[in-house]
Formats: C-alpha cells, structure tokens, sequence
C-alpha cells in the first residue's frame, strides 16, 4: 500500500512538471508571435510597480555613498583648481591698484606742469617720501636735495597751490614745512584792493588762519589768498595758497575771524615742484 501511494505521488509530480513545462512552452511561443503581448506586458507592469519603492529605496542609500566616494576622489583637485583661480584674483586685482596709483601720479604730474609759475621759475620735481609724524609739525620730506639744486627756503608748490618751504637740506633730499603747520605764516594778498593778510598755520590737515584783516573788510566764501611778493617776502607773488571758508567779526574785535583752507590737499601730496627760487632784499 505504501508503494502504491508513493508512485502516484512521483506521477503526479511528473504530470504537473510536464504540464507546467508545456504551458511555460505555450507562452513564449505566443509572446514570440505578439499574441500574448498585452498579458505578459501586464505582467511586466504589476512587477515593475511591485519593485519599483524598493529599487528607490536602494538607489537613495547608493546615492550619497557614490557623491561621498565621488567628492574624496575628486576634493583635492578642487581645492587646487580653487586656489589658483583665487591667486589670479588677487594678481589682477594688484595690477589694477598699481594701474589707478600710476595714473594718479600722472594727473599729479600734468597738474605741476599746467601751474603758471612754472615757465617763470626754474623747478624741480620731487617725490614725497614721508609725512610728519606730529598734527603740529607738519612737514614732508622729498627725494631731492642739494645734488639736484635745492636750497633752504625755497618755495613748494603742489596740487592747486602753495605747499610750503625748504627748512633743511641734504644732498639727496629735503625737508618741507607744510603752510599747516603751527610755525608756518604766509603773507598774502586778496580782493580788488589788494588787501594784505597773514595766513597761519593752525595743525596738520586743519584750516589755516587768516590774521590782520581789519573788521568790516569786504570779503566772500571761496575768495582765493594769494602770496603778496612784497620786499624780503620768503615766496614770489601770486601763487593761490588758500581759499576763505568762514569770517565773522564782533564790535569790539581788532581784526576779522576768518579761516580759509589750502589749495593744495596737503595730506595728500605725492609729488611737488620746488621752486628755485630765492627771497629778493
């Protein structure tokens, strides 16, 4: 009894595998002639979709990993790429501060050529190599001196207008006491009448003073000071210095208040011409 019931069991396992043999048969040979198509497509779909939020999933946890592994491969080159675009930066960015600094210094040097002192006066052109290091003594000092035919108490100019003058003197430069400064006093001259002031200096990068102007002198903003050139005067006449900013006077003042400011930006000097130049007694 056993036996017989184990040979029915290997039968019937012959004919489902050969059943299913011949089935699987049938359907590629339909797929093959496009007369199954839509049910095996069917198929495809609904496998597809049962897959597809797993291989999502999968390529999601891929995904950093690969960036990851891609990013450590391909850092280093970055940095460097990064790096040199960044020193070429800063070369170009160099070469346009020293492109704007040499033509600053060419308008400096057209300005010291259009002043009309300069076909009157031998001149010569000095470069400003240090500023005071005081708010009261203020004073630069050139790169010329007595090699190049500076002496003590020649006039500069710079910019728009007077500078100041030559205090000392070496062979290869010079030192210059600015018209700011406190010890600094300039004769000068204004207004139609030809009225005569002193101009004084009250401190580096301040206005100067204007003293001796009798109360009630007729006098407007912007009016130009220039040198006066009378006997024994330590500048020849009518170079601008500096243009009244303010003036005010009380009842029982001796003299107008009045400021004025320097022509000549003063804190700013890069180049100036010293005038050969020589007080007449």
């Amino acid at each position: 009894m056993p036996r017989r019931t184990r040979r029915a069991r290997r039968a019937r396992r012959g004919l489902t595998i050969g059943l299913l043999v011949v089935a699987s048969i049938g359907v590629i040979t339909l797929d093959y002639r496009g007369q199954a198509h839509g049910v095996i497509s069917g198929a495809k779909r609904v496998a597809h979709d049962a897959f597809a939020p797993l291989q999502r999933g999968v390529d999601a946890l891929a995904r950093p990993v690969g960036s990851f592994l891609s990013g450590a491969v391909h850092g280093g080159a970055l940095q460097a790429q990064n790096a040199k675009l960044q020193r070429e930066i800063d070369a170009l960015q160099r070469q346009t501060h020293q492109t704007q600094a040499i033509r600053n210094s060419l308008r400096a040097l057209e300005r010291l050529n259009q002043l009309p002192w300069g076909s009157e006066i031998p001149t010569v052109i000095s470069q400003v190599t240090a500023l005071s290091p005081s708010d009261f003594a203020a004073t630069v000092q050139l790169d010329k001196g007595s090699n190049s035919g500076v002496a003590v108490g020649m006039p500069v100019v710079g910019g728009a207008g007077l500078a100041g003058r030559v205090i000392e003197v070496w062979s290869s430069g010079c030192t210059v006491r600015l018209i700011t400064d406190v010890a600094s006093s300039v004769g000068v001259r204004f207004g139609t009448s030809g009225n005569l002031a002193l101009v004084q200096g009250s401190g580096s990068g301040r206005d100067v003073a204007v003293n001796l102007v009798a109360p009630g002198t007729a006098l407007h903003k912007g009016e130009v000071l220039t040198t006066s050139g009378l006997q024994n005067a330590q500048f020849p006449p009518d170079i601008p210095v500096a243009s009244v900013r303010s003036f005010s006077s009380t009842p029982s003042a001796t003299q107008e208040t009045v400021t004025a400011r320097p022509l000549s930006d003063l804190t700013r000097l890069q180049y100036v011409d010293v005038l050969q130049w020589h007080s007449q007694p």
